[in-house]
């Protein structure tokens, strides 16, 4: 059986060294060094995303492998690909390191300087692991590669005050009510405000932790607490100092652990980029950042998804923007931010409403928001999006009926469904209304075409009768001159009232249709004074 190799070595010498041994394994198929963390981890996803069967049996890392130290990252990549087996190549072979190895899942060790015999001796025990691991997992189950039972997704604000929070949490609820385990931590490490939003009063918190060398589920089980929605809560310190506690190594074995313990772990990161923040959106599955439609926040999300690519933590276009208290009315659309910020835009933009919120925030009752709420169906619309809500089978397991929260994911069809059928109750009355009111236009378009024809008759008859010629005739011919076709057949008459000639136009007024008369008619009349004396 041929092993596939992959070598994950920062320092060029070494990897020099590392590859011409790796060319003398029998059975073996090394491929190119990688020389930093972050080029493995996308490496090994985008194989993943492909086939089982195109990763590697056998990740070799280097101990001085960076930005994230070798231990971490072995224990990501054991959570992220469980059937690939990881080696630590280091300079200290002692019981201390060995047991910390084992402890983040490697499957051996080899010391430097790097020679055949050892390193052909792990390397073959770790392809024979691999191969038994995939044998037992198989090979049609894609959703392993996500990370063991879980998706991870961060929430960062591109400037405070732009609603991460919230939005941590309405996901964190969209995602336990349609059945799934949910975790929320709040990473707002200074300034976390998760509990306050879902009225909790907690001694534990994720800075707890920090001194805890192996954080396991049982470690872990302690500082969580169980929220009455369901959702597992591990909330930021109260001291803010306390926030310094929890390093880039304390939140990638927090979010490692509630990964596997969780379907949907959702994270919190506040707006202040510190190593925790960063190492849990290096994890991320989805890592959403929060602005609002304003040239401060775009600017605030550019210079943050710069910051990310410079520092090797995500690249803008695996970066999703959500646009919060979005209208039609400001100048700043999501096309514009895509194009400024260079990220992805997520369909589902947040409306400015917050007097929807207001209520439920000041009583610390978030999860009591209305499911009328704009601002809470478009968040639940953005997990759907996200991939968080689990899609019901039709012949599952009924949801409770008290699940309301399940139950509004499907409001939004519902409420378009009631519009229709009350517009449709009130369409025969609409048109009973616009039917009268066009009645009226005709009836006032018909009255000032008789004034406007009786005027003309009178002074063609004004004209007639001083020259002494067929007075009746032109009054005839001048207000029938003024009528529209569909008004024809008007009785026109002229006739003298002392020193003035009076005209008189009586025409039908239609019905509804020009040409259509039910007996309607409207007079006009209009005098001119008369000249000469028309003998």
């Amino acid at each position: 059986m041929t092993v596939r190799i992959l070598p994950a070595v920062g320092d060029i010498d070494s990897a020099r060294a590392l590859a011409t041994l790796l060319s003398q394994l029998t059975d073996a198929e090394p491929a190119p060094p990688v020389a930093d963390t972050t080029a493995l981890l996308d490496t090994l996803a985008r194989l993943a995303a492909e086939s089982l069967d195109e990763l590697p049996e056998v990740v070799l890392v280097h101990e001085r492998i960076g930005p994230v130290p070798a231990l971490d990252v072995i224990r990501d990549l054991v959570l992220r690909f469980p059937a690939v087996g990881v080696v630590l190549i280091t300079a200290d072979t002692g019981s201390g390191v060995l047991t910390a190895a084992m402890d983040a899942g490697a499957r051996g060790i080899i010391g430097l300087p790097l020679g055949y015999d050892a390193l052909a001796e792990r390397v073959q025990a770790a392809a024979a692991w691999s191969t038994g691991m995939r044998r037992h997992l198989g090979s049609g189950t894609p959703e392993l590669y996500t990370g063991p039972g879980g998706t991870v997704v961060t929430v960062t604000g591109a400037k405070g005050g732009v609603g991460a929070t919230v939005t941590a949490v309405q996901l964190a609820l969209a995602a336990r009510a349609s059945g799934r385990t949910v975790a929320l931590l709040d990473l707002d490490l200074q300034s976390g405000d998760v509990a306050s939003y879902l009225d909790v009063q907690f001694r534990r918190s994720v800075a707890d932790l920090a001194g805890i060398t192996d954080i396991n589920p049982r470690v872990l089980q302690d500082a969580v607490y169980i929220h009455d929605s369901g959702i597992g809560l591990l909330l930021a310190p109260a001291e803010g100092e306390r926030g310094e506690e929890v390093t880039d190594r304390v939140a990638r074995q927090v979010v490692g652990t509630l990964r596997s313990r969780h379907d949907v772990v959702i994270v919190d990161c506040g707006s202040q980029m510190n190593s925790a923040t960063a190492a849990a959106v290096e994890m991320a599955d989805q890592a959403l950042l929060l602005v609002t439609p304003d040239v401060v926040a775009i600017r605030a999300a550019k210079r943050m998804v710069r910051m990310w690519d410079r520092l090797q933590i995500r690249k803008a276009e695996e970066t999703l923007t959500v646009v919060n208290r979005h209208s039609r009315g400001t100048e700043i659309q999501p096309s514009l931010v895509e194009r400024v910020t260079g990220t992805k835009v997520a369909r589902s933009a947040v409306p400015a409403a917050f007097k929807e919120l207001q209520s439920v925030v000041d009583a610390g009752r978030l999860q009591d928001l209305d499911a009328r709420s704009t601002v809470k169906q478009a968040l639940w619309a953005l997990a759907g999006e996200l991939g968080l809500v689990a899609v019901q089978e039709s012949g599952g397991r009924r949801r409770k009926s008290s699940d309301r929260g399940a139950l509004s994911l499907r409001r939004r069809g519902g409420d378009r469904g009631a519009v229709t059928l009350e517009f449709a109750g009130m369409f025969p009355l609409l048109l009973v209304v616009m039917a009268i009111l066009w009645e009226c236009v005709l009836y006032g378009y018909t009255y000032s075409l008789a004034g406007n024809a009786a005027d003309e008759a009178a002074r063609a008859a004004t004209a007639a009768y001083a020259i002494k010629g067929d007075v009746g005739g032109a009054c005839q011919s001048a207000g029938a001159e003024h009528l529209p076709d569909s008004w024809s057949g008007a009785d026109i008459s002229c006739g003298q009232d002392g020193s003035v000639m009076k005209a008189t136009v009586q025409v039908d007024v239609p019905l509804f249709f020009p040409g259509v008369n039910p007996g309607w008619s409207v007079d006009g009349s209009a005098g001119a004074a008369l000249e000469g004396d028309g003998g």
